[in-house]
């Protein structure tokens, strides 16, 4: 039996954590002489590292300083609210999760822009945990679209790239599926619009979380 392997962005496409990045970014610019990003702007570079969305955010400043500013509010407004937990999972999101999970020849992971440390609070928050055989972050990777999150969990589970896909809500995450040889998905519902997942490469956007099975069986039998 021959593995597949489904490869999910986490921010924007498995959780709607808008808001809670939001008010993190306006705390760290707000701290600070920058101007504040508008959301739109903020939403744009959610799925890059933090260092390298914040160098797009304030070209020519210390991002790594704002970086810092950001992981403290971030830190603070998790105390205050309960973080991840407040940020819901996408409709049908569990429900697809759990239905691909139950198939033995495919494996699930994630490649995000989020640090470990984070995607363990999200994943603790809504009992994603037993889900994911391999978890990329942004500790030990290049931002997206570098396809180095994607080679190592093809390297961690063993599936063959043509066996594979990557389901993300922005360009980024088409740009690195498709530099890495594996199928491009887009989702409809997060921060990037579908025109522009559909102009990265994207071979399917769905526009609920229901039709993913479905597409991915499709995509599969025609790569053979």
């Amino acid at each position: 039996m021959e593995l597949n392997l489904v490869i999910f962005d986490v921010d924007g496409t498995l959780i709607d954590s808008q808001e809670f990045i939001v008010a993190a970014m306006e705390r760290a610019f707000g701290s600070t002489e920058q101007p504040l990003p508008s959301r739109a702007e903020v939403l744009g570079v959610v799925g890059l590292s933090l260092q390298e969305a914040i160098a797009r955010l304030a070209p020519g400043q210390d991002a790594a300083a704002l970086a810092a500013r950001y992981k403290e509010a971030f830190i603070a407004l998790r105390a205050q609210t309960g973080g991840e937990a407040m940020a819901p999972l996408y409709p049908g999101a569990r429900a697809v999760i759990e239905a691909l999970h139950a198939q033995p020849e495919i494996l699930l992971g994630v490649a995000t822009g989020k640090a470990r440390r984070g995607l363990d609070h999200a994943f603790a928050a809504h009992d994603l945990d037993r889900f994911f055989v391999t978890r990329q972050t942004a500790d030990h990777h290049p931002s997206k679209p570098h396809p180095a999150m994607i080679e190592a969990a093809l390297a961690e589970t063993g599936v063959a790239p043509r066996r594979a896909a990557m389901v993300g809500d922005t360009t980024y995450d088409i740009e690195m599926a498709r530099t890495a040889g594996v199928l491009p998905i887009g989702v409809a519902w997060g921060y990037h619009a579908p025109e522009a997942l559909v102009a990265a490469g994207a071979a399917r956007v769905i526009d609920d979380f229901a039709d993913l099975p479905g597409e991915l069986r499709e995509l599969w039998r025609t790569q053979g």
